[in-house]
Protein backbone atom coordinates (compact mmCIF):
# COMPACT_ATOMS: atom_id res chain seq x y z
CA UNK A 1 0.00 0.00 0.00
CA UNK A 2 1.25 3.52 -0.84
CA UNK A 3 1.97 5.58 2.04
CA UNK A 4 -0.10 9.07 2.73
CA UNK A 5 1.52 12.25 2.57
CA UNK A 6 1.27 14.12 5.94
CA UNK A 7 -1.27 17.07 6.61
CA UNK A 8 1.76 19.09 6.97
CA UNK A 9 3.62 18.23 3.97
CA UNK A 10 0.06 18.79 2.05
CA UNK A 11 -0.15 22.08 3.20
CA UNK A 12 3.19 22.92 2.05
CA UNK A 13 2.75 21.31 -1.31
CA UNK A 14 -0.27 23.37 -1.61
CA UNK A 15 0.97 26.31 -0.64
CA UNK A 16 4.35 25.71 -2.93
CA UNK A 17 1.63 25.63 -6.10
CA UNK A 18 -0.37 28.52 -5.10
CA UNK A 19 2.72 31.12 -4.87
CA UNK A 20 3.77 29.42 -8.38
CA UNK A 21 0.78 31.30 -9.70
CA UNK A 22 1.55 34.44 -8.05
CA UNK A 23 3.31 36.84 -9.93
CA UNK A 24 6.54 38.62 -8.21
CA UNK A 25 6.25 41.94 -7.84
CA UNK A 26 8.07 44.27 -10.23
CA UNK A 27 11.65 45.59 -8.90
CA UNK A 28 12.05 48.95 -8.46
CA UNK A 29 13.78 50.91 -11.36
CA UNK A 30 16.94 52.64 -10.49
CA UNK A 31 16.53 56.59 -10.29
CA UNK A 32 17.79 57.94 -13.24
CA UNK A 33 21.08 60.20 -12.64
CA UNK A 34 21.01 63.89 -13.40
CA UNK A 35 23.95 63.87 -15.85
CA UNK A 36 21.99 60.89 -17.79
CA UNK A 37 19.00 62.44 -18.04
CA UNK A 38 20.82 65.79 -19.04
CA UNK A 39 22.19 64.10 -21.89
CA UNK A 40 18.85 62.18 -23.06
CA UNK A 41 17.43 65.92 -23.41
CA UNK A 42 20.41 68.06 -23.79
CA UNK A 43 19.60 70.14 -27.08
CA UNK A 44 20.80 69.97 -30.26
CA UNK A 45 21.92 73.49 -30.71
CA UNK A 46 22.29 75.92 -34.16
CA UNK A 47 24.98 78.35 -33.14
CA UNK A 48 24.97 81.30 -35.71
CA UNK A 49 28.25 82.70 -36.48
CA UNK A 50 30.05 85.73 -37.25
CA UNK A 51 31.14 86.77 -40.46
CA UNK A 52 34.32 88.17 -39.91
CA UNK A 53 34.81 87.30 -35.45
CA UNK A 54 32.99 83.66 -35.94
CA UNK A 55 35.38 81.78 -33.09
CA UNK A 56 33.78 84.38 -30.53
CA UNK A 57 30.55 83.00 -31.20
CA UNK A 58 32.25 79.23 -30.69
CA UNK A 59 30.69 77.46 -27.11
CA UNK A 60 33.24 77.29 -24.65
CA UNK A 61 33.48 76.89 -20.40
CA UNK A 62 33.63 79.84 -18.35
CA UNK A 63 37.24 79.21 -17.31
CA UNK A 64 38.04 78.38 -20.97
CA UNK A 65 41.55 79.93 -20.36
CA UNK A 66 42.51 77.48 -17.45
CA UNK A 67 41.53 80.15 -14.35
CA UNK A 68 38.36 81.13 -12.79
CA UNK A 69 39.31 85.02 -12.99
CA UNK A 70 36.19 86.51 -15.85
CA UNK A 71 38.19 90.13 -16.12
CA UNK A 72 40.70 88.39 -18.76
CA UNK A 73 38.09 86.40 -20.86
CA UNK A 74 37.47 88.71 -23.34
CA UNK A 75 41.22 88.83 -24.03
CA UNK A 76 41.78 85.53 -23.44
CA UNK A 77 39.58 84.85 -26.14
CA UNK A 78 42.27 85.82 -29.04
CA UNK A 79 44.83 83.68 -27.17
CA UNK A 80 43.70 80.46 -28.68
CA UNK A 81 40.79 78.87 -30.51
CA UNK A 82 41.36 75.31 -30.17
CA UNK A 83 40.53 76.62 -25.81
CA UNK A 84 37.19 77.39 -26.91
CA UNK A 85 35.51 73.43 -26.63
CA UNK A 86 32.30 72.81 -26.97
CA UNK A 87 30.98 72.96 -23.41
CA UNK A 88 27.52 73.47 -22.15
CA UNK A 89 26.37 73.80 -18.47
CA UNK A 90 23.49 71.62 -17.28
CA UNK A 91 21.81 71.60 -13.53
CA UNK A 92 18.28 69.79 -12.53
CA UNK A 93 15.91 70.12 -10.23
CA UNK A 94 12.90 67.64 -9.50
CA UNK A 95 9.26 67.57 -8.17
CA UNK A 96 6.91 65.01 -7.28
CA UNK A 97 5.41 65.46 -10.81
CA UNK A 98 8.51 67.01 -12.81
CA UNK A 99 11.72 67.12 -13.58
CA UNK A 100 13.37 70.58 -14.15
CA UNK A 101 16.78 70.59 -16.60
CA UNK A 102 18.51 74.26 -17.48
CA UNK A 103 21.57 74.17 -19.97
CA UNK A 104 23.38 77.52 -19.70
CA UNK A 105 25.60 78.45 -23.00
CA UNK A 106 28.56 80.24 -22.58
CA UNK A 107 30.76 82.99 -24.78
CA UNK A 108 33.91 84.96 -23.27
CA UNK A 109 32.70 87.99 -25.31
CA UNK A 110 28.95 89.45 -26.17
CA UNK A 111 29.22 92.25 -28.77
CA UNK A 112 27.36 94.18 -32.24
CA UNK A 113 30.01 95.06 -35.53
CA UNK A 114 28.04 98.77 -35.25
CA UNK A 115 30.11 101.25 -32.87
CA UNK A 116 28.76 101.45 -29.19
CA UNK A 117 30.46 104.20 -27.78
CA UNK A 118 28.50 104.20 -24.66
CA UNK A 119 28.63 100.72 -24.37
CA UNK A 120 25.28 99.31 -24.65
CA UNK A 121 25.27 95.95 -26.80
CA UNK A 122 29.24 95.56 -26.03
CA UNK A 123 30.29 93.49 -22.47
CA UNK A 124 32.70 90.49 -21.67
CA UNK A 125 31.22 87.30 -20.78
CA UNK A 126 27.52 86.40 -21.98
CA UNK A 127 25.82 83.57 -20.22
CA UNK A 128 22.12 82.68 -21.45
CA UNK A 129 20.39 79.42 -21.75
CA UNK A 130 16.95 76.54 -22.04
CA UNK A 131 14.87 75.51 -18.98
CA UNK A 132 13.25 71.87 -19.77
CA UNK A 133 10.13 71.08 -18.25
CA UNK A 134 10.10 67.22 -18.48
CA UNK A 135 7.13 65.06 -16.43
CA UNK A 136 7.61 62.03 -14.55
CA UNK A 137 5.45 59.45 -16.02
CA UNK A 138 7.34 56.44 -15.44
CA UNK A 139 9.29 55.72 -18.41
CA UNK A 140 13.45 56.62 -17.43
CA UNK A 141 14.14 59.82 -18.92
CA UNK A 142 10.30 61.41 -18.60
CA UNK A 143 7.93 63.13 -21.11
CA UNK A 144 8.86 66.88 -22.54
CA UNK A 145 6.47 69.20 -21.84
CA UNK A 146 7.86 72.43 -22.46
CA UNK A 147 10.87 75.14 -23.04
CA UNK A 148 11.57 78.26 -22.01
CA UNK A 149 14.20 80.17 -24.01
CA UNK A 150 16.99 83.02 -22.05
CA UNK A 151 17.16 86.11 -25.12
CA UNK A 152 19.05 88.89 -23.66
CA UNK A 153 16.09 90.09 -20.83
CA UNK A 154 13.47 88.31 -22.07
CA UNK A 155 12.13 84.78 -21.57
CA UNK A 156 10.37 83.26 -24.78
CA UNK A 157 8.26 79.75 -24.47
CA UNK A 158 7.81 76.83 -26.53
CA UNK A 159 5.89 73.56 -26.04
CA UNK A 160 6.60 70.32 -28.28
CA UNK A 161 3.67 68.75 -30.59
CA UNK A 162 1.39 66.77 -28.07
CA UNK A 163 1.74 68.67 -25.27
CA UNK A 164 -1.34 69.52 -23.10
CA UNK A 165 0.78 72.84 -22.25
CA UNK A 166 -0.84 76.24 -23.20
CA UNK A 167 -0.58 79.90 -22.93
CA UNK A 168 -0.54 80.89 -19.77
CA UNK A 169 0.30 84.44 -18.61
CA UNK A 170 2.84 84.14 -20.75
CA UNK A 171 1.71 83.26 -24.58
CA UNK A 172 3.01 80.32 -25.85
CA UNK A 173 6.15 81.21 -28.79
CA UNK A 174 6.19 78.50 -30.87
CA UNK A 175 6.74 75.19 -31.38
CA UNK A 176 10.27 73.00 -30.22
CA UNK A 177 11.20 71.22 -33.23
CA UNK A 178 12.58 67.76 -31.86
CA UNK A 179 15.92 66.01 -33.86
CA UNK A 180 16.68 62.52 -33.69
CA UNK A 181 20.70 62.03 -32.21
CA UNK A 182 21.88 58.63 -31.10
CA UNK A 183 18.43 57.13 -32.02
CA UNK A 184 16.68 59.95 -29.20
CA UNK A 185 14.69 62.96 -29.70
CA UNK A 186 15.98 66.03 -28.80
CA UNK A 187 14.82 69.74 -28.82
CA UNK A 188 16.62 72.04 -30.87
CA UNK A 189 17.58 75.66 -30.20
CA UNK A 190 18.86 78.36 -31.79
CA UNK A 191 21.68 80.91 -30.84
CA UNK A 192 22.30 84.37 -32.40
CA UNK A 193 25.52 85.54 -32.73
CA UNK A 194 27.58 88.61 -31.42
CA UNK A 195 24.52 88.90 -28.64
CA UNK A 196 23.66 85.36 -28.23
CA UNK A 197 19.67 85.45 -27.36
CA UNK A 198 18.45 81.59 -27.48
CA UNK A 199 15.07 80.56 -29.29
CA UNK A 200 13.74 77.39 -30.19
CA UNK A 201 15.11 76.65 -33.86
CA UNK A 202 12.86 76.69 -36.55
CA UNK A 203 13.28 77.62 -40.26
CA UNK A 204 13.91 81.20 -40.13
CA UNK A 205 16.93 80.88 -38.66
CA UNK A 206 20.62 81.34 -39.73
CA UNK A 207 19.24 82.13 -43.05
CA UNK A 208 22.92 83.19 -43.92
CA UNK A 209 23.55 79.53 -44.16
CA UNK A 210 26.58 79.69 -42.13
CA UNK A 211 27.25 78.91 -38.33
CA UNK A 212 27.70 75.69 -36.23
CA UNK A 213 25.83 73.12 -35.40
CA UNK A 214 26.31 71.33 -31.45
CA UNK A 215 25.52 67.71 -30.67
CA UNK A 216 25.57 66.63 -27.46
CA UNK A 217 28.33 63.79 -27.92
CA UNK A 218 30.08 63.80 -24.77
CA UNK A 219 32.97 64.60 -26.59
CA UNK A 220 34.78 68.64 -25.98
CA UNK A 221 34.93 69.58 -29.51
CA UNK A 222 36.63 72.65 -31.04
CA UNK A 223 34.33 73.98 -34.65
CA UNK A 224 36.82 74.13 -37.90
CA UNK A 225 35.35 76.94 -38.76
CA UNK A 226 32.13 79.09 -38.63
CA UNK A 227 30.40 76.78 -40.39
CA UNK A 228 30.55 73.31 -39.21
CA UNK A 229 27.24 70.79 -39.47
CA UNK A 230 28.98 68.47 -36.77
CA UNK A 231 30.73 69.58 -33.49
CA UNK A 232 30.47 67.91 -29.97
CA UNK A 233 29.95 69.58 -26.81
CA UNK A 234 30.03 68.07 -23.15
CA UNK A 235 28.13 68.65 -20.32
CA UNK A 236 29.34 70.20 -16.76
CA UNK A 237 27.38 69.94 -13.91
CA UNK A 238 26.73 73.69 -12.46
CA UNK A 239 26.74 72.10 -8.97
CA UNK A 240 29.70 70.30 -9.40
CA UNK A 241 32.77 71.28 -6.91
CA UNK A 242 34.72 73.98 -7.54
CA UNK A 243 32.19 74.71 -10.30
CA UNK A 244 29.86 77.63 -11.54
CA UNK A 245 27.48 77.06 -8.15
CA UNK A 246 30.41 76.53 -5.71
CA UNK A 247 31.98 79.58 -6.65
CA UNK A 248 29.27 82.07 -6.53
CA UNK A 249 30.36 83.78 -3.72
CA UNK A 250 34.18 84.26 -4.87
CA UNK A 251 34.60 87.42 -5.98
CA UNK A 252 37.59 86.36 -8.47
CA UNK A 253 34.46 85.05 -10.58
CA UNK A 254 31.36 87.14 -9.63
CA UNK A 255 30.69 90.56 -9.32
CA UNK A 256 27.85 90.06 -6.78
CA UNK A 257 25.58 87.41 -6.59
CA UNK A 258 24.60 86.10 -10.24
CA UNK A 259 26.57 88.53 -12.13
CA UNK A 260 30.08 87.75 -13.92
CA UNK A 261 32.66 89.93 -13.73
CA UNK A 262 33.86 92.02 -16.73
CA UNK A 263 35.58 95.13 -17.84
CA UNK A 264 35.31 95.38 -21.63
CA UNK A 265 32.14 97.33 -22.28
CA UNK A 266 29.45 97.75 -20.21
CA UNK A 267 30.91 96.56 -16.51
CA UNK A 268 29.55 93.08 -15.07
CA UNK A 269 27.01 92.57 -17.46
CA UNK A 270 26.62 89.10 -17.77
CA UNK A 271 24.80 86.53 -15.65
CA UNK A 272 24.81 83.14 -14.85
CA UNK A 273 21.26 81.15 -14.34
CA UNK A 274 20.61 82.48 -10.59
CA UNK A 275 21.02 86.12 -12.60
CA UNK A 276 18.83 85.28 -15.06
CA UNK A 277 16.00 87.72 -15.68
CA UNK A 278 12.56 88.52 -17.70
CA UNK A 279 12.33 92.52 -17.52
CA UNK A 280 8.19 92.23 -17.68
CA UNK A 281 6.61 88.55 -16.47
CA UNK A 282 5.36 89.93 -12.53
CA UNK A 283 7.04 91.10 -9.43
CA UNK A 284 6.23 87.68 -8.32
CA UNK A 285 8.98 85.84 -10.49
CA UNK A 286 12.17 87.86 -9.27
CA UNK A 287 15.90 87.81 -11.00
CA UNK A 288 16.66 83.84 -10.94
CA UNK A 289 13.51 81.94 -10.44
CA UNK A 290 13.77 80.29 -13.84
CA UNK A 291 17.16 78.18 -12.10
CA UNK A 292 16.38 78.73 -8.62
CA UNK A 293 12.19 78.42 -8.38
CA UNK A 294 11.22 76.55 -12.21
CA UNK A 295 8.16 74.70 -11.10
CA UNK A 296 6.57 78.25 -10.20
CA UNK A 297 8.17 80.23 -13.08
CA UNK A 298 6.52 77.31 -15.56
CA UNK A 299 3.06 77.21 -13.56
CA UNK A 300 3.17 80.78 -14.26
CA UNK A 301 3.98 80.70 -17.37
CA UNK A 302 1.93 78.15 -18.81
CA UNK A 303 -2.03 76.59 -17.96
CA UNK A 304 -2.93 73.02 -18.90
CA UNK A 305 0.02 71.58 -16.59
CA UNK A 306 -2.45 68.79 -15.19
CA UNK A 307 -1.23 67.50 -11.97
CA UNK A 308 1.89 69.46 -11.45
CA UNK A 309 3.73 69.98 -8.09
CA UNK A 310 5.93 73.04 -6.69
CA UNK A 311 7.26 71.17 -4.46
CA UNK A 312 10.64 70.35 -4.95
CA UNK A 313 11.55 66.65 -3.30
CA UNK A 314 15.57 68.04 -4.43
CA UNK A 315 17.14 71.63 -5.20
CA UNK A 316 20.69 72.34 -4.84
CA UNK A 317 19.96 76.33 -5.49
CA UNK A 318 18.02 76.06 -2.23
Amino acid sequence: MARSRSLPALLTATALACLALVPLAPTAQAAVTDAALASRWAPIHYQDTDSSDYDADYLSKVDFDGEWNTLNNWESQDDSVARLTGTVYYSVVETGTHWFVSYSFYHPRDWEDFPDPLSLFTHENDMEGVLLTVRKDGSTYGALEAMVTVAHTDFYSYVPAGSAFTSGRESVDGQVQLQTYNGAAHPTTFQEAKGHGIYAKNADHAPDSDGVVYYPSGTAEVPASGTDTFVGYTLVDVFAGSGLWARRANAETYASYGTFRGDNGKDNAANAPWGWDDGNDGSDIPRGYLATDPAYLVGQYFAGEGTFSTTYTRNSYR
